[in-house]
């Protein structure tokens, strides 16, 4: 009778088990698409790309973001934090910005070489950056105040917030949570 009990027990866990991932397929699938459009000052370049769609992060639309990321002035390209870009939509969400506006990428990943560079030559470039791994991106949106961008980054404390008013960008991570500036 116990292992009777038992094995019904099993049964039926497995069963929930099964209904529940069939739901929340289901559910993922449903969401909506997520898209992010960049342009990039400093060499002109545009891009608008659906990385998230039918509840799965789409490979097309996270090369196409990893590229447009990259480090500008070397190059190179790292495959970046699919949460960060998904912390970039929520804050441009936050601000009623509409997806197929583009925001202001003043820096993506930055390779090492980048950013002993840029370390060498300001004390506001960390040594370890989130930039180097591929976790952090610099923005503006145009039309948006940037004290606005900078309260609505910090609201959804989905980690590292620096406000950069005199260079004229946010600096919006996925490492912890924290800000200056």
């Amino acid at each position: 009778m116990i292992v009777e009990e038992y094995g019904r027990r099993q049964m039926l866990g497995g069963a929930a088990a099964l209904m529940m991932t069939a739901l929340s397929a289901r559910v993922s699938a449903r969401e909506p698409e997520r898209r992010i459009a960049f342009s990039n000052p400093h060499n002109g370049e545009r891009y608008d790309a659906c990385y998230f769609s039918g509840g799965r992060y789409r490979e097309a639309g996270l090369a196409e973001l990893n590229h447009a990321m990259r480090d500008w002035r070397t190059g190179e390209v790292r495959h970046m934090d699919p949460r960060l870009l998904d912390l970039l939509v929520k804050v441009r969400d936050r601000l009623d910005v509409p997806a197929r506006k583009h925001l202001r990428l003043i820096s993506g990943y930055r390779c090492p070489r980048t950013n002993r560079a840029l370390h060498a030559r300001s004390n506001g470039v960390a040594s370890k950056s989130q930039h180097l791994l591929g976790k952090a991106s610099d923005i503006a949106i145009p039309g948006v105040a940037l004290r606005n961008l900078h309260k609505a980054a910090i609201s959804l404390r989905g980690g590292g917030v620096g406000y950069y008013p005199h260079d004229g960008f946010v600096h919006v991570d996925t490492g912890r949570v924290r800000q200056w500036g």
